[in-house]
């Protein structure tokens, strides 16, 4: 299963991220997550230590140098927009509780050298854990589908939008949803997050009618509590950690149906 996660900053996609990634490690998956936020977190979510010392692999220039050919922070020129990469989860994935984990690093937008060593190694990579693994891959994304391409967005069988009660992530859900069915990826559902009562629940559902909902994590000070601590969220909140049980479950359900 291939599941992407997308959402404004904030709303909680990384807590689902880790959270779900321990759910399949612990039913016995081969679980590989992947960070492509920008501002990477998930390490530190899934009770890493040091994990400001994981090197992305977008900074790792004798890296992009070796398998493109080209040194990295140049546009234009020649280099490999197909570099080997199979070999790259093995060597590189930081293993931990059964998880391993890479850290992606930022891709570079138009007009900032988007045609560059560091962007043809990253999409490649993506390409390569998308439709070349045959293992749960569990991506962390920032509030969009930068990472995905054509190819890559009909591998995914879900995209998870994380949407808050807010209008602001409401907006952001809907402009993902938009992004996501220009590349062809339909397979869309969301996850209410932070839901305090029973009218905010109501307030997603209505604001975003055509959306199927995996499920509804409720807000909870020991998960704000343990990310400023930087301890593990699966040993923070139980509730949370059920509901996140019940949406491993809907995608189970979905996957066979």
């Amino acid at each position: 299963m291939k599941i992407a996660i997308s959402g404004k900053g904030g709303v909680g996609k990384t807590t689902l991220a880790s959270l779900l990634s321990r759910i399949f490690a612990e039913a016995g998956y081969s679980v590989l997550a992947i960070d492509a936020d920008p501002n990477p977190s998930l390490a530190a979510t899934l009770g890493i230590s040091n994990p400001d010392d994981i090197t992305p692999i977008s900074e790792m220039s004798a890296l992009i140098e070796e398998r493109t050919g080209a040194k990295p922070g140049k546009s234009g020129g020649i280099f490999k927009l197909n570099p080997k990469v199979d070999d790259l989860p093995e060597k590189y994935a930081l293993k931990y509780n059964g998880i391993r984990l890479m850290v992606m690093g930022r891709i570079k937008q138009g007009g900032t050298g988007c045609y560059c060593p560091e962007n043809a190694l990253l999409k490649a990579l993506v390409t390569h854990l998308l439709l070349g693994r045959d293992e749960v891959v569990i991506m962390d994304m920032e509030a969009g589908v930068e990472h995905l391409g054509r190819a890559t967005a009909k591998a995914v069988d879900k995209l998870i939008v994380v949407v808050e009660p807010g209008r602001r992530s409401v907006e952001t859900a809907r402009r993902i949803k938009k992004l996501a069915e220009e590349i062809g990826l339909h397979n869309i559902a969301a996850v209410g997050s932070k839901v305090r009562s029973q009218s905010e629940r109501e307030f997603l559902t209505s604001s975003l009618p055509d959306f199927e909902f995996l499920g509804f994590i409720p807000y909870d000070q020991a998960i704000v509590d343990a990310d400023l601590a930087d301890r593990p969220l699966f040993e923070a909140s139980p509730r949370v950690v059920d509901e996140v049980r019940n949406i491993y479950k809907a995608l189970l359900a979905t996957a066979q149906a």
